[in-house]
């Protein structure tokens, strides 16, 4: 039977550097997700989307940064990750559902202006929100992330880490981070990261993510990611990529964006001494990055 478990609060005490209210939204019947929202209300959102297998606790660096400049700032965990709710089963995430879940967020907050900030599944699922509701964004800033089509082969590095998200019995999530920084991660980070996954009953959304990833252009995925791309493709609004130097699985995706989408044109786009959770390593320069695109788009 597919339970929806909840995270025991117990297990985010005394985080470090995260002392960010808890919020909460009902995306369905029962399913809550959690989010963090900073800064001043009436202002222009930054919207700040993780992905696999991490959450807002990835955002820490820069939440307070973006605060102190009156952008209202919100974080949300992802189902299955963070605070948010979580399903016993893997079978229960779709990459359907997961735009569904994020969708209704957006909405129900009624979010305008917003800027998007989008890395690894944050982009799969915010670059293909922002072509389906485009009236809401205003500018997008893409970091460690693709929309795959199936047309470009994904690299083994990706298809070796899909493979030890399904075989591996100890998934430990704070690894899998410090896997993915180039500078190693000290003991009160990976337990931060850790924190919401009590047991192997809590994973099933951070092993499932990887599969659902369209490698193969029949997927109905990847043939709807090409419909985004075709809408991308005629993205005039601001469009910055900021990418890892030392992310092996996304690095040259880039160059893809600032050729094909229009609004990337004489942005300053930047490639970070970092892996690919740029956030953990570049978090202050991420956000400073963010306030200046900002500041010369408006």
């Amino acid at each position: 039977m597919n339970k929806i478990l909840k995270t025991p609060e117990s297990r985010f005490t005394n985080l470090p550097d995260y002392p960010f209210a808890a919020q909460y939204l009902e995306v369905e019947a029962d399913l809550n997700m959690h989010y963090v929202d900073e800064g001043t209300k009436n202002q222009p959102v930054v919207l700040l989307l993780h992905g696999e297998p991490s959450w807002s606790y990835l955002y820490r660096k820069m939440i307070p940064l973006l605060a102190a400049k009156n952008f209202r700032v919100i974080a949300p965990d992802l189902i299955g990750f963070g605070k948010s709710d979580k399903f016993s089963e893997q079978s229960a995430y779709s990459y359907q559902k997961h735009l569904a879940w994020l969708t209704t967020f957006i909405v129900e907050l009624d979010l305008q202006n917003i800027t998007l900030f989008c890395q690894d599944w944050g982009g799969l699922l915010g670059l293909r929100i922002a072509t389906e509701m485009p009236d809401r964004f205003d500018r997008i800033v893409a970091s460690n992330t693709t929309l795959p089509t199936g047309k470009v082969a994904m690299p083994e590095s990706f298809m070796k880490w899909r493979a030890f998200s399904q075989k591996s019995p100890d998934f430990n999530i704070g690894k899998v981070l410090d896997m993915g920084t180039v500078q190693p991660l000290s003991e009160e980070v990976l337990a931060a990261y850790n924190a919401p996954f009590p047991s192997e009953d809590y994973k099933a959304a951070s092993r499932i993510f990887p599969m659902l990833v369209p490698t193969e252009e029949s997927d109905p995925e990847a043939q709807k990611n090409a419909v985004a791309w075709q809408k991308l493709m005629q993205w005039e609004k601001p469009f910055l990529t900021i990418f890892g130097s030392a992310d092996t699985i996304m690095l040259g995706a880039e160059k893809v964006m600032q050729q094909l989408i229009p609004g990337a044109n004489g942005q300053k786009h930047t490639i970070l001494e970092a892996g690919h959770f740029i956030q953990e390593e570049k978090g202050e320069e991420l956000a400073k990055l963010i306030i200046d695109f900002c500041d010369e788009t408006t």
